[in-house]
């Protein structure tokens, strides 16, 4: 059984950091894409960064977290982290992890495998 284990989310102030965390656990097949999305009550998932694994990394970022935010990948310990600096109220949402091995499906949104979401949260 596949399982996608968040933490670090919290409450912090305009401009701080928080570092997420995605624990891959029970999955042993390449993953094609790793990759963070956020959604706000009321309002449609977003893609926030993906790791394209497939033919070598390449990494995309939604325009508005765009040098403020950084995904890797720590290979050994199977952890998918989203280093998050220069936090703005707009970046307030609730952030999933989520991995799949196909490639085609790396580019939508019905991604395979997917965490249960920690809570970000920014106050100005």
């Amino acid at each position: 059984q596949v399982q996608l284990v968040e933490s670090g989310g919290g409450s912090v102030h305009t401009g701080g950091s928080l570092r997420l965390s995605c624990a891959v656990i029970g999955y042993t097949a390449g993953s094609a894409c790793m990759g963070w999305f956020r959604q706000v009550p009321g309002k449609e998932r977003e893609r926030v960064a993906v790791m394209h694994l497939a033919g070598g990394n390449t990494y995309s970022y939604a325009d508005s977290v765009k040098g403020r935010f950084t995904i890797s990948h720590d290979y050994d310990k199977n952890v998918v982290y989203l280093q998050m600096n220069s936090l703005k109220p707009e970046d307030t949402a609730m952030y999933y992890c989520a991995t799949d091995f196909r490639p085609a499906y790396c580019f939508s949104y019905e991604w395979k495998y997917w965490g249960q979401g920690t809570q970000v949260t920014v106050s100005s």
